[in-house]
């Protein structure tokens, strides 16, 4: 099992997004645990290429302070909305014989999306937990729309797991901390 954090980067971590203080909460609890339990954390950021916010070499592009890596943890940049593309992940998670993942972050009708599903499609059992993925409101939809939309109907059953941080944390302590 894997804890992938993406795309959590200063230029879009903020209070505009959905459900903000209960995101934070939620993906440190994540972190927290999966540390404590041996779970892989990876990160994954976006770079939309320069003059952009999201740009290597940007504070913004950075991750969030509150969600650091600690030493040795990976860090995975990509220019599309999967990380599995071009980014050597997926490559990294087949070698380590890598079959679930938990996928946490930004934002959930984009790149949590992508991951979701490009995931799934390469075979990952994939673990959603609730308000651990956020994103802002669009032209189509409130953000909270959005993460109904995606958590309680699109992935659901069909790509992934969605379900509660209590049964999130009892899998990863099943996994990590009881081996």
């Amino acid at each position: 099992m894997t804890l992938l954090i993406v795309d959590t980067q200063r230029a879009i971590t903020n209070e505009a997004l959905y459900r903000f203080e209960k995101f934070v909460t939620n993906v440190k609890l994540l972190i927290d645990t999966a540390r404590k339990c041996g779970i892989e954390v990876i990160y994954i950021r976006h770079d939309d290429g320069p003059g952009e916010p999201l740009s290597k070499g940007n504070e913004g592009f950075e991750i969030y302070d509150e969600f650091k890596p600690v030493k040795g943890e990976k860090i995975f940049d990509k220019t599309v909305n999967s990380p599995f593309r071009d980014t050597g992940l997926l490559e990294y998670l087949k070698e380590k014989n890598e079959t679930e993942l938990i996928i946490a972050g930004l934002q959930t009708d984009h790149c949590i999306d992508a991951a979701v599903k490009c995931g799934f499609e390469h075979g990952f059992r994939i673990i959603v937990p609730e308000y651990s993925n956020s994103t802002f409101d669009n032209e189509f939809m409130t953000a909270e729309e959005s993460y109904k939309y995606y958590n309680e109907f699109m992935w659901s059953g069909r790509y992934a797991a969605s379900v509660s941080m209590e049964e999130t944390l009892r899998i990863m302590d099943m996994k990590g901390c009881n081996k």
